[in-house]
Order: structure tokens, then C-alpha cells, then sequence
């Protein structure tokens, strides 16, 4: 098996079809296969083998796309580097995997540091001018475009992303070809994709969303992706319209913003099918979003360690709220904190085993060890099942607000808040109380023209919760931190809580 068997697929049965579109330039099954054929031809030449590991530092360009390919043809491990990382965070991710190859831009090259890292042999650069190494085009320019990708066992190294590194150094969760495979199958069965479909990919594609649940189960039926560099709103709506986008991908905070300006203007009307994963979905944006388009967001849940699919909600009932159910192959359970099962409805560590589960952490085997025991991954995550087999997430683990022993999920009061007219966004996290422990903080954007004050707030809470669960101190802000994906980052509004208090 070979992740990049389904472009050669596609290359073979229907060499003609549009496999990506980008900007002005797009790309025939044929087409992609080929160039891919030409980036894993190059490397062999030189020396690259199976299992050598080949980084891309790269933003969503075609680029990225074909030497991913490329890489993987060949048997390769691809490492996947976040755009958004500097110098030292680069180096650290190059020399944990001792990558020999990176391909970049000339932009993203200026944070490569050649003279820290000893085991990195060439620079390519795919866009921009070549002022470290070469660029990528003349690696392949005689170089054949054929190149049949090698058959690699199941559980062989294809991927390392690195996660987010919210605690220590990150960790780059190795994905065999067998679990994107697996995974990719599982996601096509739930999403339906079709030949006919159009995708549209503004999701980083270094990231495990964009790079599996979107772009490799895209090829794996023949769909036609339309990719941009990055979501810009306006950009996005033009290119529905323009590009008949049949399937729309995204995160909660897309949605946020999607509900919250007029699309009036837009033609929305291709889409058939809306899907969110990355972090949990606001109940009450869920329903904004059933009555203002007819349509239900479809809601996945994963993470990087799990290919990332692990839960859909699902065709066969759909639950408002919920993540859903276990995809093909895959178990699930809530157990308490000694590894138990919980009774049904009660609350507990989420815990996944199936073909979707990482290979480890690269070269971190104790690590490895902490989170995967006796085959079963956990996840941090706390969740419930109900009596039809569904799933609840509450919120991490980490994110718990211990407050006089009582636990309060920030999601929960998130989900509250949300319910409020005047409310765009709402991050919930505790900070630290001499005496209770731990208290809950809110900081609230509101949407254009609403004004509303702290005092507002907290009595629509004290109405539609328990006492200890309404925040303590409610902050106003224009934005919220974020990462690539638009994932809220509550471990920066934690530190920078935590920088205040300590001066």
C-alpha cells in the first residue's frame, strides 16, 4: 500500500480530470502525477531512500501537494513544518527528525538556520528566488515523471506532524501509510465524496485536517480540490460561487464568522455538504446555522495522533451537540482516571483504539508510552457516551477549572454564552485564587454595533447556570489568540493571565 497510489489511480482511470485548482493555475490527474513522479525521481537522485526523511515547510501552494506525493512515492517519511514557526522551533523539528531534505520558500527559508543543522543536506525552494539552496524547479527538470510508487508495508512510516507544543517541546506523531489509509477510507464512507465533487481546501495543509480528512480523502475519490493559501472571507465566498464548491470544510471559528456577516451577496447554493472538526462546535452555532442555511454541520472529531478522524455525526441520526459516533474500525470509551469504564452518561478521559492510532511519537518512546497503554491512545480529552452510543466532548483536561472542588468545563459555559445575541466569540479558562483554587474568566468579542456590559453577562449566566460556573471577571477584547487552523489558544490567554499576576 502507498497513500500516493490514489493520484496514480486517478492519473490511470480518468488522466483528464481536474485534480487541483489554485489560484490561476490548475492541475489534471495526469498532470499531478507526473510532477510528483518528477519530485520522487529527483530525490532518488539524490540518494534519498525509503525512510529518509524529507520536510516541507511550506503554505498551501501546489508545491506542497506535489512534493508530498513525491516524497511519499518513494517511500519516504514526509515531515509537515508549521509556516508559523520560527528559527529555533524549526531547528528543533529538523534536527528531532534529522530531516536531510526541506523544501520552502524563499520567504520561510530566511528561518532555516544551516549552520545548526548538521544532518539537513539540501534546501529547495518551491516559490520566491533561491538565495538558500536551489529551487525545487530545476531538481526536477530532467527528471522523468514516472515513477510508480513503491508498496510499503502497513505499519511503515508515511507522515510526522508535530503537535502543537502547548506543553514542552513538540512531538512529532508518526502516521504509518496503513493509518491514513484506514483513515481515509472511514472519512470518504461518512462524507460521501464523489468523482463530481469540488472541495474547498483553504485549511493549512501542514496541519492533519487539511492534509487527510481533506486533501488526501479528496484524491482518494477523484474530487477535484480547490485549494487557497489561507481563509479569507471574502475570497472563499467569490470562490463557491466561482468554482461550484459542492463540500465546505472548516472550524468553528469559521462558522463563527460566516453567521456573523451578510453572504447575501454570495451564491452558497453548490454546497451540499458542511463539515467541522479541529474543536469542539457551539451548540447555539449549530442552530444558527440549521436556520439560516437548511443545512446541519456535520461534526468530526480526532487528533493529529489519530489521523485525525475518530468520530462522525452521522448521516443515520444526527444529534445536536454531540461529536458523534466511532468511525469503521475504530473503539472508543470514557474511563475514569484509573483506565475503568464509566457508567453511561457520566464523565471521563475519551480513549481510542483502532487502525486510526498514531505509530508514536518520533524517537519519544516514553512519551509514546504515556499516552498509548495496552493499545489504547488517551486522548486528554473529557467526554460522555449516551444510551444510543453517542458521543459528548466537554472539554480537555488540562482546560478543567478547579474551583473549591467542584468542576467547572469551560466549554459548557462557553456553549451558555454563545447564546447571548451580542456575543461573536468566548474563550472560558480558570486563573489562579488564593482561595477557591482556581476562578472562572471569560473574555468575550461582541459582534459590530453591540454594546453590552460585564454586568449583562453575568446575569444572563446566573439565569441559565449554576452559581459556581458564572465567570468571575469578564474581559471585552477585540480578538481572540488563535492557532493555524483557528483553534482558540486558551494557553495564551493562561500565560499572559499568568505574566499580569506575577508582576
Amino acid at each position: 500500500m502507498n497513500i500516493a497510489h490514489y493520484v496514480e489511480r486517478g492519473h490511470r482511470l480518468l488522466p483528464n480530470k481536474i485534480a487541483l485548482i489554485f489560484e490561476e493555475k490548475s492541475f489534471t490527474y495526469k498532470q499531478l502525477d507526473e510532477l510528483a513522479g518528477r519530485v520522487a525521481n529527483g530525490l532518488k537522485g539524490l540518494g534519498i531512500k525509503k525512510g529518509d526523511r524529507v520536510a516541507l515547510f511550506l503554505p498551501n501552494i501546489p508545491e506542497f501537494v506535489i512534493s508530498y506525493l513525491g516524497i511519499l512515492k518513494i517511500g519516504a517519511v514526509a515531515v509537515s513544518i508549521n509556516v508559523m514557526l520560527k528559527t529555533a522551533e524549526v531547528s528543533y523539528i529538523l534536527n528531532d527528525c534529522a530531516a536531510k531534505v526541506i523544501i520552502t520558500t524563499e520567504s520561510q527559508s530566511e528561518q532555516i538556520s544551516e549552520a545548526d543543522l548538521p544532518e539537513l543536506e539540501h534546501i529547495f525552494i518551491a516559490e520566491g528566488k533561491a538565495n538558500k539552496g536551489t529551487t525545487l524547479a530545476q531538481l526536477i527538470a530532467n527528471a522523468s515523471p514516472e515513477s510508480p510508487a513503491l508498496d510499503m508495508e502497513r505499519h511503515a512510516p508515511a507522515c510526522i506532524l508535530y503537535t502543537s507544543g502547548t506543553t514542552g517541546f513538540p512531538k512529532g506523531a508518526t502516521l504509518s501509510h496503513g493509518n491514513i489509509i484506514s483513515n481515509v477510507y472511514a472519512a470518504n464512507r461518512c462524507y460521501r465524496i464523489t468523482n463530481s465533487d469540488h472541495l474547498l481546501l483553504y485549511l493549512p495543509l501542514f496541519h492533519c485536517f487539511g492534509q487527510n480528512a481533506i486533501l488526501n480523502s479528496g484524491l482518494s475519490a477523484c474530487a477535484t480540490i480547490i485549494l487557497y493559501r489561507r481563509f479569507e472571507i471574502e475570497k472563499v465566498l467569490q470562490g463557491i460561487s466561482d468554482h461550484r464548491i459542492t463540500m465546505f470544510f472548516g472550524v468553528p471559528t469559521v462558522f463563527i464568522k460566516l453567521l456573523n456577516i451578510d453572504t447575501s451577496n454570495y451564491n452558497l447554493e453548490s454546497v451540499r455538504y458542511y463539515f467541522s472538526a479541529a474543536a469542539p462546535m457551539p451548540v447555539e452555532i449549530a442552530q444558527k446555522w440549521h436556520e439560516k442555511y437548511g443545512f446541519f454541520i456535520h461534526e468530526g472529531y480526532g487528533l493529529t495522533e489519530t489521523s485525525p478522524f475518530a468520530t462522525y455525526n452521522n448521516d443515520l441520526k444526527y444529534k445536536l451537540g454531540s461529536i458523534g459516533t466511532p468511525i469503521d474500525n475504530v473503539e472508543i470509551k470514557i474511563v475514569d482516571s484509573d483506565g475503568h469504564p464509566v457508567q453511561l452518561g457520566e464523565l471521563g478521559e475519551i480513549v481510542i483504539q483502532g487502525p486510526n492510532v498514531m505509530l508514536g511519537y518520533w524517537n519519544r518512546p516514553f512519551e509514546t508510552l504515556e499516552v498509548i497503554k495496552n493499545s489504547w491512545f488517551h486522548t486528554g480529552d473529557i467526554g460522555r457516551i449516551d444510551e444510543d452510543g453517542f458521543f459528548y466532548i466537554v472539554d480537555r483536561l488540562k482546560d478543567m477549572i478547579n474551583l473549591s472542588g467542584f468542576k467547572v468545563y469551560p466549554t459548557e459555559v462557553e456553549n451558555i454564552i454563545y447564546q447571548h445575541p451580542a456575543v461573536a466569540e468566548v474563550a472560558v479558562y480558570g486563573i489562579a485564587d488564593t482561595i477557591k483554587g482556581e476562578i472562572v474568566k471569560a473574555e468575550v468579542v461582541l459582534k459590530a454595533t453591540h454594546t453590552i456590559t460585564e454586568e449583562q453577562i453575568v446575569e444572563f449566566c446566573h439565569e441559565r447556570m449554576a452559581v459556581y460556573k458564572v465567570p468571575r471577571t469578564i474581559k471585552f477584547v477585540d480578538s481572540l489568540p488563535k492557532n493555524s487552523t483557528g483553534k482558540i489558544l486558551k494557553r495564551v490567554l493562561r500565560e499572559k493571565e499568568l505574566a499580569v499576576t506575577s508582576r
